[in-house]
């Protein structure tokens, strides 16, 4: 019984992929959609860098959009791929903690800069007049700039408490009241 009372520094992931052709399809298909998705999110970023037709604040921001969307899905799919490959089925606290750290960021993040894209419509539309005042670049990089630092510290405040919270002390609680019963 005591076998059942030990902590570990790592999580265990019961995975996403059954061990069978059904997990090796859907491994296969969240590759392509990866791939996809990076192909297509760099294109944008591209395309809206060589244009100078597209170096306007909406355009601006759809690329800052893209690089986002670009962060987001490397957070989370390149790990859980080699995972995959390797079989390995856990994570580390620490790596835990990062992984968490850069998808919150980047959820707040996104969220930030769709609500400055909205203010750039709002703008754009109700004040056409005055667009070029109250949107010029500066504007745009301090919303961009406030959007990352306010996402970090969110993030890192819910990282940090996240963290803080005893998985393995619990588990094992529970584990040994459920087998001394």
């Amino acid at each position: 019984m005591e076998n059942y009372n030990q902590t570990s520094t790592d999580f265990i992931l019961l995975g996403l992929f059954p061990p069978s052709r059904i997990g090796l399809l859907l491994f296969i298909l969240i590759v392509f959609i990866f791939l996809m998705a990076l192909i297509g999110n760099l294109s944008m970023i591209l395309l809206i860098s060589l244009d100078t037709h597209l170096h306007t604040p909406m355009y601006f921001l759809l690329s800052q959009l893209s690089l986002i969307d670009l962060n987001y899905i490397s957070t989370i799919v390149p790990k859980m791929a080699s995972d995959f490959l390797h079989g390995n089925k856990s994570i580390s606290f620490t790596g835990c903690g990062i992984q968490s750290f850069f998808f919150t960021t980047l959820a707040v993040v996104e969220a930030l800069l769709l609500t400055s894209m909205a203010y750039d419509r709002y703008i754009a539309i109700c004040f056409p007049l005055h667009y070029l005042i109250r949107m010029s670049k500066r504007v745009c990089v301090l919303m961009i700039t406030g959007s990352w630092i306010i996402g970090s510290i969110n993030a890192c405040a819910h990282t940090v408490y996240i963290l803080h919270i005893p998985y393995c002390h619990i588990h094992s609680t529970i584990l040994y009241y459920y087998y001394s019963n």
